[in-house]
């Protein structure tokens, strides 16, 4: 086992193209770190330098305490998974497993052993003879898990492993992945663009966006204080709901004057927005914090908007909405769904709302 450090590594291609810029963080020893953004965000990238596939421009890359900006891939007492399996299809399932073992002169007995306890963990004992175009989805990428896992490497690398696989199979091999990290308490890097993976898998999140770090937290700061914008809307299904528009006083409090012409009393609480008043901010709100409520007990604090599309998902309803031109959504409990095209009031309550500068993007702490 061993810690995973990259100091202020970059990565520019021969055009120009800078993929990652400056990115500082640790995988800690036996950690379970996601590297998570959109497509083209670098990190991917991040992690194929960490392989040693690609080459940084610049910054210092080490692990278990070496650097290895120069140290070749086979060198770095590392395992990497990819998206497509890359199994050997002529051989069995055993031999996939045995294979690089083979390639660094393990004895037989070493190999066995070590075939055996993976096919073990991973339930593919079952399979052991077949070739893998015999195999489901979800056995494939335990044979490329196993592959990985006999050689019993220092760090685990992970990219994008499940995006495959149905959404039923992603489910289950995520558990099998967190199942594994917990059993062997191994350093694991993994890199998707699904936030939801992200959020049940890692332990703590690195978010990229354009090859620059958002952020670096536990997904559940991640989703509570998120430092920016972009960490606000890429994380949360569905997204979180955004209202544009200026903070004003209204006597001992406050109000967001929003762009389409909608008001939003945020009661005298908020003190904290006081260097704000007269100025641009963006109100930040999650859809479960957005609640259909009666118009009879209807308080201040309620937006009245048009329903458009409702979503009942079995355990939750999703609600889709507009007001002046604003599309919102709403994540209540099942119950009777409201009629499309009817005007339902949604209380919230000013705690609840995130703020974001609306020049930086950053957000507003208290």
């Amino acid at each position: 086992m061993a810690s995973v450090k990259l100091d202020n590594i970059r990565k520019v291609y021969d055009n120009g193209q800078i993929a990652v810029h400056g990115a500082s963080f640790e995988a800690r020893d036996g950690e379970l770190l996601v590297l998570v953004g959109p497509s083209g965000c670098g990190k991917s990238t991040t992690l194929r330098m960490i392989a040693g596939l690609e080459a940084p421009t610049s910054g210092v890359l080490s692990i278990g305490g070496r650097v290895v900006n120069d140290v070749k891939p086979a060198d770095r007492d590392i395992a990497m998974v990819f998206q497509n399996y890359a199994l050997y299809p002529h051989m069995s399932v055993a031999e996939n497993l045995a294979f690089g073992l083979k390639l660094r002169g393990e004895s037989r007995a070493t190999i066995a052993q070590r075939v055996q306890e993976a096919a073990d963990m991973l339930g593919l004992n079952a399979v052991l003879t077949r070739q893998p175009r015999a195999l489901s989805g979800g056995q494939r990428q335990r044979v490329a898990l196993g592959r990985a896992l006999v050689r019993q490497p220092q760090v685990f690398l992970l990219d994008e492993p499940l995006s495959n696989l149905d959404a039923k199979l992603r489910l289950s091999m995520r558990v099998e992945i967190a199942r594994l990290h917990r059993r062997l308490a191994t350093t694991m890097i993994y890199v998707t663009h699904d936030q939801v993976e992200a959020m049940t898998l890692g332990q703590r999140i690195v978010v990229f966006n354009a090859g620059e770090i958002q952020q670096i937290d536990t997904p559940m700061n991640l989703y509570t204080k998120p430092h920016n914008l972009f960490v606000a809307g890429f994380l949360g299904s569905p997204a979180m709901n955004f209202l544009r528009g200026t903070l004003r006083r209204d006597g001992a409090g406050f109000t967001l004057d929003v762009d389409s012409g909608l008001r939003l009393p945020l009661g005298d609480d908020l003190v904290w927005l006081a260097p704000y008043v007269d100025k641009q901010v963006i109100a930040g709100i999650r859809p479960e914090d957005l609640r259909p409520v009666a118009e009879a007990t209807a308080a201040p604090t309620t937006i009245q908007a048009q329903l458009e599309v409702v979503e009942p998902v079995g355990n939750e309803i999703f609600l889709n909405l507009t007001r002046d031109g604003i599309a919102l959504v709403a994540r209540t409990p099942p119950g009777v769904l409201p009629e499309c095209g009817s005007v339902i009031a949604l209380g919230y309550s000013p705690a609840a709302l995130h703020f974001f500068d609306a020049q930086t993007e950053q957000r507003i702490e208290m």
